[in-house]
């Protein structure tokens, strides 16, 4: 009870801090926009969007704040309510009825009097449908019973957001547009206006906060089914992320675990599980990984070494290495230099996967039968390498890529005896490219929350893709249930493997 009475405190601090730099940073915007007129200005332009994305932050991490608040049946703390548009909603918009018919039409439920047409409730929703808006006029007619006036009428219809005006189609859209499509929301705010449709940035940012904290338990859902495998693959990558308070960037980190056991026709369902941290120091690997144990493919971080302890606790996790990354480093130096002993060094890798490449996708057993044609070429691209290294120096850029292999002999031989392994970790690799383009877009996130937010949301996106699942769609579904009350003991029904569109 105490712990819930402290995070409640700290819940009210965050509005109420978070509500006063908003104004603060929102006096600066203008400013800066005041500049800006007439001008062209890089800098300036390149300051206003890190403001711009620091505000939508803020005001997302406000969102988020007041729903645990609410969900907690605590008030948030009385403040002067930000003011944002709330336009009626456009009239060239197609609308869309849906009625809800009244129950007990055909007699009361009371007294089985006969019932009369009392009127009718209309609520007007702004939804997205692929491609275009439309409002969804939700029609409940009111009827009354002409014998004891008691009165019957649908209830209002569910939204993710209470009270809200989004239906489940326009949020889903907003959050791939900004995750998996990369628009800051004052981009989508731009876009959203050409046509005819009025959303300022703060109502966009409340929807965000406020539907990344419902979809959380299903994330949290997503990252077990991934540490409850028996094999992941694991890479991470470099974010810019603004630092709060400085106009300036520091580089977070973004860390990725896949589950993908199709290699070996495997039953369980392909996920990945995002984490955002703000260093890349070895105790964040360790912690993402507390609970499993298994076979962990990697690069060749020694951020991961205390984790192949066989001390380790609940038990050791064995590293495979990568392929893909030995053939880089020898493929740099052919590049490079035009060495025709790392060209050769080149084509026995090529070899070796032209091999594996055959057993793809076959039965287990099948699988490992090929993998000892495989191994023919494995062991001679070692062979080839211990030759090499007492023919040349050991001192050049060649030597020091044979001896990344040579040292990861047991590792990089591994997959030759398990089936279940891959050659490389290519399928983790392959979930960071779409964060690759994002950041030449536009900076990652607005602060270390916003990268463990934008985590948590890529941990949907990718893991929808994996599945062959559109993400807007998918996620459409999943808040349209959970407005409808779906219990989370069930979470798991609304995995995308179990998505029927």
């Amino acid at each position: 009870m105490a712990s819930t009475s402290a995070e409640l405190r700290a819940a009210k601090a965050t509005i109420q801090l978070t509500a006063l730099e908003i104004e603060k940073l929102k006096v600066q915007l203008a400013r800066l926009r005041r500049m800006q007129f007439g001008q062209s200005s890089e800098r300036l332009t390149r300051e206003i969007e890190q403001l711009e994305l620091r505000l939508e932050e803020l005001e997302t991490v406000e969102a988020e704040a007041t729903s645990a608040s609410a969900d907690a049946g605590i008030a948030p703390p009385v403040r002067e309510k930000r003011k944002s548009k709330r336009l009626p909603l456009p009239d060239h918009l197609p609308r869309h009825e849906v009625v809800h018919a009244a129950p007990h039409a055909d007699g009361c439920g009371a007294c089985g009097g006969t019932m009369s047409a009392l009127g009718e409730d209309v609520t007007e929703v702004l939804e997205y449908v692929p491609g275009r808006f439309q409002v969804v006029r939700h029609v409940r007619p009111k009827l009354a019973c002409q014998r004891c006036d008691a009165i019957s009428q649908a209830p209002a219809p569910a939204l993710p957001i209470p009270r809200g005006k989004a239906g489940p189609g326009l949020l889903a859209h907003v959050l791939v547009s900004k995750y998996a499509d990369h628009l800051p929301l004052y981009r989508q705010a731009e876009i959203y206006a050409r046509e005819g449709v009025d959303l300022d940035r703060s109502t966009m940012a409340d929807w965000v906060g406020q539907v990344s904290w419902l979809l959380q338990p299903l994330v949290e859902h997503i990252r077990a089914h991934v540490f409850a495998a028996n094999k992941i693959h694991t890479d991470d990558t470099p974010v810019p992320v603004l630092a709060p308070g400085t106009g300036k960037t520091k580089t977070g980190r973004l860390w990725v675990y896949a589950r993908d056991d199709r290699g070996w026709q495997g039953i369980g369902p392909p996920a990945a599980a995002y984490f955002y941290t703000p260093d890349r120091k070895g105790e964040r690997p360790r912690a993402h990984l507390t609970g499993f144990s298994g076979f962990l493919q990697a690069d060749g971080y020694t951020g991961y070494d205390q984790l192949y302890d066989v001390r380790r606790q609940p038990g050791p996790i064995v590293e495979v290495a990568c392929w893909a990354h030995v053939r880089r480093k020898i493929y740099d130096v052919w590049k490079a230099t035009g060495s025709t002993t790392a060209r050769t060094g080149v084509s026995m890798i090529d070899l070796m996967y032209e091999a594996e490449e055959l057993g793809r996708r076959l039965p287990l057993a099948d699988r490992l039968n090929r993998r000892q044609v495989v191994r023919v070429s494995v062991d001679g691209f070692f062979n080839w390498a211990e030759d090499t290294m007492r023919r040349i120096s050991g001192k050049g850029a060649l030597a020091d890529a044979i001896r990344y292999a040579v040292k990861r002999r047991a590792a990089l031989t591994r997959f030759c005896d398990d089936a279940r392994l891959e050659a490389d970790n290519n399928r983790a690799e392959n979930c960071l490219r779409p964060v690759a383009l994002g950041r030449k877009n536009y900076l990652f996130a607005g602060s270390d929350k916003g990268g463990e937010r934008a985590a948590a949301i890529y941990t949907l996106i990718q893991t929808a893709r994996l599945n062959f699942v559109d993400p807007e769609a998918w996620l459409r579904d999943v808040l349209t249930r959970i407005a409808d009350g779906h219990p989370i003991n069930r979470i798991g029904e609304l995995t995308p493997w179990r998505f029927a569109p």
